[in-house]
């Protein structure tokens, strides 16, 4: 199994009855994968991960499994109270899942010793490779995180803490005490716009949430980003990312109801967000447009419907 390129967050389509709407996830997916996905990450944190019961994460693990049909990896989110993040663990096992993104535990901040006794727990309950999230009440020390590093099926690290003091002491560590294939990842939100910080840690892979409503403009950056073009680089932070971040930080989770609101905008219905979400008011929904249609003159593309409708 190898994660590479871009990192495809799905979004989780609701219908008018506020239930899942499979086909459209599948649509989504599938969408997704043909556009040039280097991996599927569904259920997370844009998939509204916290806001479903385990029956819908099942059905959403199996859609998701079944659109990709082993073209890329699929992980599946995984987090909260511990009986519940191991029955997901064992849910997305039973799907056929590929990995894990295993999220912070619910509100409680435990010491680095009950981090790693919660992830140990996670990753022998579903068996499948973990990817460790730092975010929120999950912030590790170097010395937990090359402990975690360790066991056999965790097999990388992302950060969406953004200490790069701290991550750097965390990449060392474990780069010195484990000669195990062992991978970082950006996990910021709207990442694009830290991408090249990372870099000069090393840290090369990276969460697109644009990828979900714009896999034009998220493929053009990371070629850019990867090529060493670095006007087109600056343009599309300057021009797209940056206005995108400060749209995004209007209203809190706006980081996932944008996203859907962007898909919406590209020609898939994919329903509005659950609460405590809210779905983002029709003059932000306006400025996203206009900066989608920008994002894609920036790109070489010039029409807002995709051959690819994600």
């Amino acid at each position: 199994m190898r994660l590479d390129g871009v990192l495809f967050f799905p979004v989780t389509p609701f219908g008018a009855d506020g239930g899942l709407a499979e086909p459209a996830l599948a649509r989504h997916v599938a969408a997704g994968v043909a556009a040039g996905a280097g991996g599927v990450f569904t259920a997370c944190g844009t998939g509204e991960f916290s806001a479903l019961d385990l029956d819908e994460y099942t059905r959403v693990m199996a859609v998701s499994v079944r659109a990709a049909d082993g073209r890329v990896p699929v992980f599946g989110g995984a987090g909260g109270p511990l009986p519940a993040a191991k029955a997901i663990a064992r849910a997305a096992a039973a799907q056929g899942a590929d990995g894990l993104l295993l999220m912070p535990p619910y509100l409680v901040t435990g010491p680095a010793s009950g981090l790693v006794q919660y992830v140990r727990e996670v990753a022998e309950a579903g068996g499948l490779p973990v990817i460790i999230y730092q975010r929120g009440t999950a912030r590790f020390t170097p010395g937990a995180v090359a402990e975690l590093a360790k066991v056999p099926n965790v097999i990388g690290f992302k950060d969406g803490l953004g200490d790069f003091d701290l991550l750097q002491r965390i990449i060392l560590t474990v780069r010195s005490s484990t000669d195990k294939p062992f991978t970082f990842f950006n996990g910021l939100p709207t990442a694009e716009l830290t991408v090249p910080a990372y870099r000069g840690l090393g840290v090369n892979l990276y969460s697109s949430a644009v990828f979900a409503f714009a896999p034009e403009i998220s493929l053009a950056f990371y070629k850019a980003v990867t090529g060493g073009d670095e006007v087109l680089v600056q343009r599309l932070l300057t021009h797209f990312y940056l206005p995108l971040v400060e749209l995004r930080d209007l209203v809190p989770g706006y980081a996932v109801s944008l996203v859907k609101a962007g898909v919406r905008i590209r020609g898939l219905d994919v329903g509005g967000v659950r609460p405590p979400l809210v779905d983002p008011s029709p003059e932000h929904v306006a400025s996203l447009e206009r900066l989608i249609t920008t994002g894609l003159e920036i790109a070489g593309e010039r029409v807002i419907t995709s051959e690819h409708t994600l």
